[in-house]
């Protein structure tokens, strides 16, 4: 019997957020060299336990208004957002790829950038406890992906180390500073074994552009730089997305029909 698309969405979303609850764990918890599963959901204010009714993702947070039933304390709105953001990624996947091992690949990669943005807006870092492991599973995950091989997927890894790896290298040896860390290396790493070596490219490009169109202003206006790793997850982001779309518009556009 074939089941309702509507219920396959409402699945969907549902477990999305659920996912996206755990993203928000590992943003906050991972920076700060604690465990990711004990101790328990706790209000940060007045270390109050969350009892299950009060950690239902996105729900709790619009019926308490985004604050502690013990203490009131005011819980940030990047809770609700990640979770909400993940719930749609999820249901954007699962309505492309439908409910399959391929959906739950790209998933986790997805799922790895959100909490590679959010950690660098933080701190400044991208924690090697994701983007080492990422590397791993793309290169798994290749078997399973029919678009992307095993040596596609190994190519697209070590060109994506490579590249950044001589960029950084060129700018200390111009300048003797550093101007790249070692996390943006191993990021675009991972991204080069999901996506390949032409996701690299894109992923290069679309950065950059993002960086310049949209960051560069809010760093001149600033006075402070905007870590590069937001840029990469950006950029793969919409390379993944929609980079075959936009670079046939492009090519159209340029050459004619």
């Amino acid at each position: 019997m074939e089941i309702p698309l509507l219920l396959v969405f409402t699945f969907a979303c549902v477990f999305g957020a659920c996912i996206g609850s755990f993203l928000n764990v590992c943003i906050y918890r991972l920076p700060l060299e604690e465990s990711i599963v004990s101790p328990e959901s706790h209000c940060r204010s007045c270390s109050t336990p969350l009892a299950w009714y009060d950690n239902i993702p996105l729900l709790t947070y619009l019926f308490r208004r985004g604050r502690c039933r013990a203490c009131g304390a005011q819980f940030s709105s990047r809770y609700f957002f990640v979770e909400l953001l993940t719930a749609l990624i999820t249901l954007m996947l699962v309505a492309q790829f439908g409910i399959s091992v391929l959906t739950l690949g790209y998933l986790v990669f997805v799922a790895a950038l959100v909490v590679i943005t959010f950690v660098d807006v933080d701190y400044q870092i991208i924690p090697d406890v994701i983007s080492l492991p990422g590397i791993a599973a793309g290169i798994c995950f290749s078997f399973l992906f029919p678009h992307l091989t095993l040596w596609d997927s190994l190519i697209g890894a070590a060109a994506g180390a490579g590249i950044l790896l001589a960029v950084a290298l060129g700018y200390w040896l111009i300048t003797k500073r550093e101007g790249m860390g070692m996390g943006d290396v191993k990021l675009l790493a991972m991204i080069g074994a999901f996506l390949g070596v032409d996701g690299v490219f894109l992923t290069i490009f679309f950065s950059a552009f993002l960086g310049a169109a949209i960051f560069g202003p809010i760093s001149l206006k600033t006075g402070k730089l905007v870590p590069f790793g937001i840029f990469l997850a950006a950029g793969a982001a919409v390379a993944f997305g929609w980079g075959d779309l936009i670079v046939g518009w492009c090519v159209g556009w340029a050459f004619g029909p």
